[in-house]
């Protein structure tokens, strides 16, 4: 074979190379991260961003890594700080920055209505001050998700449920002073337990119930398994994850792929939370049609916890929050 034959042949299959690749190949490739279940909702809008952000055509392409492929939520906000992971959907742990804590404040907001003004809104007080915090770690907020209030799986009602007054129960608590607090000012007795432990001992009487879950978590877990039979709505914590991104990812973005991909998680966020609002009815009515009652304090019940609960239990996290940005909590709340 002629020399010229074959250069001709290299070309004619370098060209054919080139039609091959997609066009997609100089795209800046983002990694986003998640902890939620494939099968979860919250991973559905991981997808839902990827495919809104690509289809904005502006140089972006998203890989999606839901069920904490790429590590737990602490080890998450760690990676994107670093630049190595460019999104998360996770939760916020106080292990990186102590100040974090202000996110598990408790009756920080009353209803879901708060927890859109207060939560979701990311000109809110509540969003300012985390931007402040978590621009110290080369991190931004993209969006906020609040998918319900965590209340109490009893056994039996409590006595007193709807005010200060001993309830001659005994709850368990996750490993935190502040939670534990907040439950004995409510007129609880508190155990801390781990997860893995809260079965066998509601089974045994060890303990009465427990503070730890949503409806639709109540529902899925407990009653399902013909554990407890009253569900508590204190609507005192919400469970909540962030939508975040590297601040070194956003510095590389140009006007037009910042505006794409803050307008793709800002749509996912308001889905998610609409989402998460109707799945709350939902499983509230499954809760009461498996046998459950639920008790809900009045709203003038509900504001009067709210307000012994910031003016007694708040201040506890002066030493690792700060007082200078619990006051303007409070004052935003006001």
């Amino acid at each position: 074979m002629k020399f010229s034959s074959i250069i001709k042949g290299l070309q004619i299959g370098a060209v054919a190379s080139l039609l091959a690749l997609p066009a997609s190949a100089g795209d800046m490739r983002l990694k986003f991260a998640g902890v939620f279940p494939v099968d979860h909702q919250g991973s559905k809008m991981m997808e839902q961003i990827k495919t809104d952000i690509e289809a904005a055509d502006v140089g972006l392409r998203v890989s999606v890594f839901p069920a904490n492929q790429l590590g737990s939520g602490e080890a998450l906000l760690e990676d994107v700080a670093r630049g190595n992971i460019d999104f998360a959907a996770a939760f916020l742990y106080a292990d990186t920055d102590q100040r974090l804590e202000f996110l598990s404040m408790p009756f920080l907001v009353n209803n879901w209505d708060e927890m859109n003004s207060v939560i979701r809104d990311l000109d809110s007080e509540y969003n300012v001050i985390l931007n402040e915090i978590l621009a110290d770690h080369g991190v931004r907020v993209l969006g906020q998700n609040p998918e319900g209030f965590v209340g109490i799986v009893a056994t039996e009602e409590p006595k007193n449920w709807n005010n200060f007054d001993a309830k001659d129960m005994n709850i368990r608590v996750w490993s935190s002073n502040v939670v534990k607090s907040m439950v004995e000012t409510l007129g609880f007795q508190a155990t801390t337990m781990s997860w893995g432990d809260i079965f066998p001992a509601i089974q045994s009487g060890i303990v009465d119930g427990a503070i730890c879950c949503t409806k639709t978590a109540t529902y899925s877990i407990f009653a399902q398994s013909n554990v407890g039979s009253h569900f508590v709505q204190y609507n005192s914590i919400p469970e909540n994850t962030t939508y975040y991104a590297s601040q070194k990812t956003w510095d590389e973005l140009n006007e037009e792929q910042r505006a794409v991909v803050q307008a793709a998680f800002t749509k996912a966020s308001d889905d998610f939370f609409a989402f998460n609002r109707e799945s709350d009815a939902a499983f509230e009515q499954k809760l009461v049609e498996s046998g459950y009652t639920i008790l809900k304090l009045s709203p003038e019940e509900q504001q009067a916890m709210a307000n012994k609960v910031r003016t007694d239990i708040w201040p506890l996290l002066e030493d690792s929050v700060g007082k200078d940005l619990i006051d303007r909590l409070l004052a935003s709340l006001n």
